[in-house]
């Protein structure tokens, strides 16, 4: 979005009780003091790797909510798990593959156990196994030298030392990966690997598009047989399963073969005369680098056509990430202060930034990328924000890094005409900002995230002029004082809590927000537009990065259901797990793809810090749990038509402050989650989510994509993401065949949850929602400007594309607090039929939508399937409450 149109009137915690104050501060004091002589993991004999920190683990119960099962797997000893006052209790935890375990580690609280058993098992409910017991447990620190092999490893307390529960500061599990290789339904070794092919239909249907993680795209051959299509792993390896989605022209007969060679010879592993289309998943067993389907009989007139060709590969439990510094080199373009520095140089140091991110003009399309990151305590300055940039505290709480004076966006330039329209690609995370009574501007648009802030009095939306805002994002949040959002056109809160809120043009919208305003829809242009849906059905709050100690660490909070409210209060953490960054690998611009994807292989979470990463294959994450972290807007430029990022069907993988930039060759997707054969598995105990991930087609390059985002894992929480096919940017780079793009998301999976959807300017359906169960918090479209004329915009008989398309088939769908806007400035006489477009059910219902032609500049004959009220050149605005 970068229209303005006018300009309008201003509309008018506490530290937790500890149960035993002194018996804790001594304990404390001791721990600290032994700290400061003993490393955090005594080495008693050469014990494998870490291999149970940041895993899932369970409990028998918990002494309260301040002290969960999770605190004693999160590498930090200043958090604790403890139980009820009973006996016996037990905490395991789940190591996510067989290991050979060779130490066990127990950092005992105060409470800690007189008789225990340390267990292994292959499955959460046992049989367990004994590996270590005593009867003459005295505390403190146990180090264990155990033998056995598990999954799961449990500590079983049965007799208490003291009155209390059992209290455990860290539980530490050491080993090695077993050789018994198990089938992982999350590797699919080919995707967004070389693929070739005997012959392909046309163009539209290359040998790519069968490796691409895409339902909406395909390989297709000529009408004859035989026909192949092959696959090169890059390596040698161990394949145990091959799933084929056929498209309607499917093989009668065929075989999967291997070789080490692209020319042969070949091994056949699989083979079949009676196939009959649909998805084919084939359990095999074989070797090599080389996989091909290899088509003998048709089974209809046409020729072989896959959506997908899949290769699955086996693996050998567990890898722990080989040890990164703790203390890491951010590179250049990171900016980290210190409260002991010099306000005046801080702020000499913030001036600098902001001068060069500062121009609309100039610098809102150029290579700059720049993260300010300050550790905690108190700074005396006034930060403005430009583009590229974001800023962020290192404490673990926002109240742990305070600014005693602001944060600030406005249209800062005189070529902003006074509107912030074009306020994009900044952010704020993490921290205080003490108005001294006053208030904070935060005058945004799109991407341009505020998370986790606590303000210290009033937060205004707007700029300064009073002149135009195009929308924007709050979530996890504090404000003391009101709330005011003035000009800004729509905005998305979540998960916040408010002093007050004021404010309404065409839609505000509110999810799980104490202190937000009761739903109040007009049908009337002049009336009050406020969607409040209540609590948030699913979230998790962002990854960040904090310092603890003399090392960086990376916090992971758990997941939320029908959450109110910000996840923290002043004095006490968010919920979670912490990871140390010797298990996080700092990628600079200059890592290649394939030295990237070798770390998360190996274990590792990746944080990549800011610049330009140009990419000539996918960054590739096939382990559960995995963390991708953008800083200062890391931008991924995929090469040479390849997806950006393409996430397996594994539960658990937390991506954040990406932005991915089209490249001049046409990618068929940007960034995929999950496969299509993975579609059926529910996720919902630990869903994938994309958070702050942002998407250009054109504006800084002729980008082009056919899709932005493909979901095909279920669950999966798209939160607050930007995808925008550009309206305006550098010389050459804007066009209605120049930057071209079809569709912003596609969703295949069911019950995905998108909270804070802003979709704009794509030239065919924006959304395509395929998936059951699927929910949508806040929407913000607008249909592309620039359709020459309505011949070259025309969906079959229909004028124009709608903006969300729900799929026939589709029988269970919310959306709730939706705009669409249209602008058609290179031909105003363009009309759009609809733009929201589903089937008619009970089940699938559209609440609380507001359409507006921008400044009577093109037309819209309906809200929704061809019903709801128009826009035109005299009548703007309009709005409908709900359909059906």
């Amino acid at each position: 979005m970068a229209r303005s149109a006018g300009t309008v009137p201003r509309v008018a915690l506490t530290a937790p009780t500890w149960r035993r104050p002194v018996l804790v501060l001594l304990l404390v004091a001791t721990l600290l003091s032994f700290a400061t002589l003993t490393p955090l993991v005594p080495v008693a004999h050469a014990a494998g790797p870490l291999i149970s920190q940041g895993k899932p683990v369970t409990a028998s119960s918990v002494e309260n909510a301040g002290t969960p099962a999770a605190s004693a797997v999160d590498g930090d000893t200043g958090t604790r798990w403890s139980s009820a006052s009973a006996d016996p209790q037990w905490i395991q935890v789940d190591l996510g593959g067989t290991y050979a375990i060779d130490q066990v580690v127990l950092r005992w609280e105060a409470a800690y156990a007189r008789s225990y058993q340390v267990q292994v098992a292959s499955s959460p409910t046992g049989p367990w196994t004994d590996v270590h017991a005593t009867t003459t447990g005295d505390g403190g620190v146990d180090t264990l030298a155990v033998t056995g092999s598990g999954r799961y490893v449990r500590v079983l307390g049965t007799q208490r030392a003291t009155g209390y529960g059992y209290s455990l500061w860290e539980l530490q599990v050491f080993g090695t990966g077993t050789t018994t290789p198990t089938c992982s339904t999350g590797t699919n070794a080919a995707l967004g690997k070389a693929a070739s092919a005997s012959s392909t239909e046309n163009a539209g249907t290359p040998a790519s598009a069968a490796v691409d993680a895409s339902t909406t795209t395909r390989w297709a051959s000529a009408f004859s047989d035989p026909q192949w299509i092959q696959v090169d792993l890059g390596s040698t390896q161990s394949i145990c399963r091959v799933v084929l989605s056929w498209e309607a022209a499917y093989g009668r007969a065929y075989q999967i073969q291997t070789s080490g060679s692209a020319s042969g010879p070949w091994t056949t592993i699989y083979s079949t005369t009676t196939g009959d289309g649909g998805i084919d998943t084939l359990a095999v067993e074989g070797s090599g680098r080389y996989v091909r389907m290899n088509g003998t009989a048709r089974g209809t007139g046409f020729g072989y056509s896959l959506f997908d060709f899949q290769v699955l590969t086996t693996t050998t439990g567990g890898t722990t990430c080989a040890a990164q510094p703790t203390v890491p080199d951010f590179g250049p373009n990171v900016r980290i202060f210190e409260d002991s520095t010099p306000d005046a140089t801080i702020q000499a140091s913030l001036n600098q930034v902001f001068e060069a991110q500062k121009d609309t003009q100039a610098h809102q399309f150029h290579d700059r990328r720049d993260a300010l990151l300050f550790k905690p305590g108190s700074y005396d300055i006034y930060a403005n924000i430009g583009f590229n940039t974001s800023i962020q505290g290192l404490a673990q709480n926002p109240d742990g890094v305070t600014i005693n004076g602001a944060v600030t966006v406005d249209a800062f330039n005189a070529s902003d005409a006074g509107n912030a329209t074009q306020n994009f690609w900044r952010s704020a995370e993490n921290m205080t900002i003490n108005t001294n009574g006053g208030r904070n501007r935060w005058g945004v648009s799109q991407a341009a995230p505020f998370r986790r802030m606590n303000v210290l009095g009033g937060l205004d939306l707007f700029p300064a002029s009073y002149g135009w805002s195009s929308g924007g994002y709050i979530s996890d949040t504090r404000v003391t004082g009101s709330v005011e959002s003035a000009s800004q056109q729509q905005w998305f809160t979540m998960n916040s809590n408010l002093g007050s809120w004021s404010g309404s043009n065409w839609n505000m919208v509110f999810s799980g927000v104490n202190g937000a305003p009761a739903t109040n829809f007009s049908t009337s242009p002049s009336g009050v537009h406020h969607t409040n849906v209540g609590s948030t059905p699913a979230s998790r709050d962002v990854p960040y990065i904090y310092v603890a100690g003399n090392e960086y660490r990376l916090f992971l909070p758990s997941l939320r259901t029908n959450a109110t409210g910000a996840s923290w209060a002043v004095g006490s953490p968010t919920p979670g797990s912490s990871v140390s960054f010797s298990q996080v690998f700092v990628a600079r611009p200059s890592d290649s793809a394939a030295t990237i994807n070798a770390r998360i292989a190996g274990g590792c979470h990746v944080v990549f810090t800011p610049g330009i990463y140009d990419l000539d294959a996918p960054i590739v994450v096939n382990r559960a749990d995995t963390v991708l972290l953008g800083m200062g807007y890391a931008t991924l430029v995929p090469q040479g038509g390849v997806t950006a990022i393409a996430v397996g069907d594994v539960d658990g993988v937390r991506v954040k402050g990406m932005f991915i930039d089209a490249g001049t060759t046409n990618s068929t997707a940007l960034m995929t989650v999950g496969t299509t054969a993975g579609i059926g598995t529910n996720r919902a105990a630990n869903p994938v989510t994309v958070q702050d991930v942002f998407f250009r087609i054109g504006g800084r390059v002729a980008g082009k994509a056919t899709n932005s985002l493909v979901v095909n894992s279920s669950n999966t929480i798209v939160d607050h993401t930007w995808m925008w096919r550009g309206d305006h940017g550098n010389a050459g780079t804007i066009g209605w065949t120049i930057n071209t793009a079809d569709t912003g998301l596609v969703v295949n999976g069911n019950n995905v949850l998108a909270t804070g959807l802003f979709v704009e300017h794509y030239q065919k359906y924006e959304v395509i929602w395929n998936g059951q169960g699927g929910r949508v918090i806040f929407f913000q479209n607008e249909k592309p400007y620039d359709p020459p004329n309505q011949a070259a915009w025309m969906n079959g008989s229909r004028q124009g594309y709608a903006s969300i398309k729900v799929a026939d088939s589709v029988t269970s769908f919310r959306a709730q607090g939706l705009g669409s806007y249209v602008f058609f400035q290179n031909n105003p006489s363009v009309n759009l039929f609809h733009t929201f477009e589903a089937p008619v059910n009970p089940n699938v219902r559209f609440e609380n939508m507001a359409v507006v032609s921008l400044g009577g500049v093109g037309s819209m004959s309906h809200v929704i399937n061809g019903t709801g009220p128009g826009v035109n050149s005299t009548t703007m605005n309009a709005y409908m409450p709900s359909y059906p």
